[in-house]
């Protein structure tokens, strides 16, 4: 199992970092056209809002699979033993209900209903459902994570998202 998170883990943060460096050469090439050529470049504005969409929803998912999301811990962290681990699997339950029903089936219909549309955007003509299809993949990685940690908790096995040379060592 922490085989498939290593996995999962580098994946995402390759695609993560990728997204990063369109988006800031998308960036630097606006500024450039506007300061240098003084033509702006008509797409720049609209790329840099979808690579954000894409960067934020898989950034959520890197870090729920980190276990460094936003979290409120306050009674979670004074638990101990079997207290403890059943707020974790009722915590980590809860999560994949929502990713599962709201991200992945919600985010599916959304894309589902983008794509029957056929609705496009202004300046890079790229069909709005590609643009929404980051909301179930980062729900579906979500809910990966999820199940993998689900799994650890049921089989009483500690939970700790392992950095890729943590595994090694």
């Amino acid at each position: 199992m922490n085989q498939l998170r290593v996995v999962v883990d580098r994946l995402l943060a390759t695609v993560i970092g990728l997204l990063l460096a369109l988006m800031v050469g998308n960036v630097i090439w606006q500024v450039f056209t506007r300061l240098v050529i003084s033509r702006p470049s008509s797409f720049t504005e609209e790329a840099a809002r979808y690579l954000m969409i894409w960067l934020g929803l898989l950034g959520a998912a890197y870090a729920a699979g980190k276990k460094s999301h936003l979290a409120l811990d306050l009674i979670t962290a004074r638990l101990q033993g079997g207290r403890k681990r059943a707020s974790e699997i009722f915590i980590n339950s809860t999560i994949l209900l929502f990713a599962l029903t709201v991200l992945v089936g919600g985010g599916g219909r959304l894309v589902w209903i983008q794509l029957s549309l056929g609705q496009q955007s202004a300046a890079l003509q790229l069909k709005m459902g590609y643009v929404y299809l980051a909301v179930p993949v980062a729900g579906a990685f979500i809910v990966l994570s999820s199940v993998l940690t689900l799994v650890d908790l049921l089989r009483d096995r500690p939970v700790s998202p392992l950095a890729p040379t943590e595994l090694n060592s």
